[in-house]
């Protein structure tokens, strides 16, 4: 023991404790004597050999609520891999089943097993003493104060109680029994099991990265929004259809068009009206009166089948829709034309109409526009927008910046977010890291600064948080605003990943190479191993154990694509949870788990509803890969937040060896 003493105080010398006196002191204050701080070295060095915890990957979930919650509550088929575990072959499959079900969805599924059961009681003893071996398994990786503190206040005493006590033990048996019993006596048991299924959820998922693009496409990202706020450990990597949300919140025009334009094309006005309650009565009113007799036919939305809106409903949103696009490409090149580094001079088209032909001139070519009905385009000055335009985007903008609900949520994506974010030797980033064609990181001169790489994305994260944060302020930060805008379509956005957004000419032009929105190199180049080294050395990663983790671009599975690329270095796990997607790709979304004994991708077929989940018990059937098997176990000394530990048993080392030359005084 004395030698063990010894060798703690010989690594800090008198020096070098001293020159950390005052950070020692306010450690003392935690850990006042040489028992207390000791305790806590033993506890950390115990909790650094357990199992790291398990991490899930989600991307592009674009508003599709039913199958994000879904995932969450199964954790991509952890919950069931948990169960499956348990009871191996001592339960039938269907019994199996219905655990599964009751865990994702326990309100529901209690509310139809009550109804069914004869002898409630007899089923809630059974099912109590299951639920309970499925949480004790999945909180055996963790710290009995980890378990502890996500325990729900309600419950907490008897679950730890539960947790820790065998219903086999000899000594124990009737303890454990008569716990349960009393439970179901008093009328409890249902709440019990709803708190105890929520608990397995809480636990099957130490921490949840979203890899961007929660907005847009599907109908509820509100309420995605909603449960992420509520999610006890998450990060956010910023995706195009993210950041597009934030510039409106932040109150800039050209996005707020962008977004409003978007939502009337795949019909989600709802989430604007009805979500954030934001009104928009004012481009409603505007548009009737001004395209009154306009069809507006090219700007027809995308709607589905089973779609209840009538005839004039459609109609009303097409014109809606058409109004804003004008809007939108007069307010995009203000911005173009006060920022010329952004070398998108080729966006900026109204003026080269011919407005008397009915045609537009693009790089010597002209071409015939599908619709010439523009009311609100002075061909003496096609940019400026009229007086009706100019009262409309004020209106939007102070209703977008006034949101209350949409405030929170930004300021939650702003709080966990980022461009993005180095976790456990993998990178995760939406998009892509912008490259020129023989992978040379491309450069963009901002401020007379001209960044690439790292660097590069690094000042765009500065100028969205810039943007948001200064919008109220007399003199906000313009050139922010212009680059939080540029991160939703130009050229060199890391979000973006195309040379062009070619709205303008998919509405008006037929011919199909106007349309051309071509992508940046990474994503032919990201295939090889060699740029995914270079990607991770620039981003300060150990190239031998890193992963890329991209989502942004839909695998089209169905075609032969794979998402594991560069020798399984780079994982696109973007398959199209959102339905807008599923033709293209051909199934229902990728996710990604990370656990101690290695990468496991999940390829999911599609979800039917929630109402078949609880019903009929079906979960989504997903098809597993085991990307990449750890030669040992993965522990929490292995990980960033180990690395963080090993850093505070240092500085209690430094403590301990402070207390025992004296040069600190224990404070009992």
């Amino acid at each position: 023991m004395k030698e063990n003493s010894l060798a703690v105080d010989q690594k800090f010398d008198n020096e070098k404790i001293k020159g950390q006196i005052k950070y020692l002191n306010l450690l003392a204050n935690q850990f006042p004597t040489i028992q207390s701080a000791s305790s806590e070295i033993i506890n950390l060095e115990a909790i650094m050999k357990l199992p790291k915890g398990t991490e899930h990957f989600l991307s592009d979930i674009h508003g599709e609520y039913e199958i994000f919650s879904h995932v969450l509550r199964n954790g991509s088929g952890v919950i069931r891999s948990k169960i499956e575990d348990v009871f191996k072959n001592t339960l039938r499959k269907f019994i199996k089943e219905e655990l599964a079900t009751l865990i994702y969805y326990p309100e529901e599924k209690l509310a139809l097993i009550k109804k069914r059961e004869k002898d409630i009681d007899e089923w809630y003893g059974v099912t109590l003493q299951r639920l309970i071996e499925v949480t004790r398994a999945t909180a055996s990786k963790y710290t009995r104060s980890k378990v502890r503190k996500a325990l729900p206040a309600d419950f907490a005493y008897i679950i730890e109680e539960l947790l820790h006590e065998s219903p086999t033990s000899q000594n124990k048996a009737r303890y454990f029994e008569g716990i349960v019993q009393t439970i179901i006596r008093i009328g409890r048991a249902s709440e019990f099991i709803i708190a105890i299924c929520k608990l397995i959820q809480r636990l099957a998922i130490d921490r949840l990265h979203v890899v961007g693009d929660i907005f847009d496409r599907g109908p509820n990202p509100e309420k995605v929004m909603d449960k992420l706020l509520e999610y006890h450990a998450v990060d956010v990597q910023w995706g195009n259809h993210d950041i597009i949300w934030m510039g409106s919140a932040a109150g800039i025009k050209a996005m707020i068009a962008n977004l409003v334009r978007i939502s009337s094309r795949y019909m989600n006005l709802d989430t604007i009206e009805d979500g954030y309650g934001i009104s928009l009565m004012p481009l409603a009113t505007f548009a009737m009166e001004v395209y009154k007799d306009d069809r507006a036919e090219l700007f027809r939305p995308k709607i589905t089948e089973d779609s209840s809106l009538n005839s004039k409903q459609v109609l009303m949103v097409s014109k809606m829709q058409k109004a804003i696009s004008i809007i939108q490409f007069k307010l995009e090149a203000e911005i173009i034309n006060r920022n010329p580094g952004f070398e998108m001079d080729d966006r900026n088209l109204l003026h080269l109409i011919d407005f008397g032909k009915g045609t537009i001139r693009i790089n010597e070519q002209e071409y015939k526009l599908k619709d010439t009905h523009f009311p609100t385009i002075d061909p003496k000055d096609p940019y400026k927008l009229t007086d009706e335009e100019h009262e409309v985007m004020e209106k939007l903008k102070i209703s977008f910046m006034h949101s209350e609900r949409l405030r929170k949520h930004v300021q939650f994506l702003y709080a966990k977010g980022s461009m993005y974010l180095k976790y456990n030797e993998n990178l995760l980033l939406h998009g892509c890291v912008p490259l020129n064609n023989d992978g040379s990181f491309m450069s963009m001169t901002i401020n007379n600064n001209e960044l690439n790489g790292a660097a590069l994305i690094d000042k765009f994260d500065v100028a969205a948080r810039k943007a948001y944060f200064t919008r109220n302020d007399k003199n906000p930060d313009t050139e922010a605003k212009d680059l939080i805008w540029y991160l939703w379509c130009g050229p060199k956005s890391p979000l973006f990943g195309k040379t062009k957004m070619a709205t303008f000419e998919r509405y008006f032009i037929s011919e199909k190479e106007t349309h051309n929105e071509g992508k940046n190199p990474y994503f032919k180049l990201n295939n090889d191993e060699n740029i995914l080294n270079l990607i991770f050395e620039e981003f300060g990663l150990n190239p031998a154990e890193a992963h890329l983790i991209n989502g942004h671009v839909p695998v089209k599975v169905k075609k032969g694509e794979s998402p594991i690329k560069a020798n399984g270095k780079l994982l696109v796990i973007d398959g199209g949870m959102s339905k807008a997607y599923q033709s293209v790709t051909g199934i229902a979304g990728y996710t990604l788990i990370y656990n101690s004994y290695g990468l496991v991708l999940v390829a999911h077929e599609a979800f039917k509803s929630t109402h078949s989940a609880i019903e009929d018990e079906s979960d989504i059937l997903s098809n597993v890969t085991y990307l990449a098997q750890n030669p040992q176990r993965k522990t929490v000394e292995d990980t960033d937040g180990g690395k963080q530990l090993r850093q505070q048993i240092d500085d209690l080392e430094m403590l301990l060896a402070a207390y025992r030359k004296g040069l600190i005084k224990e404070k009992r």
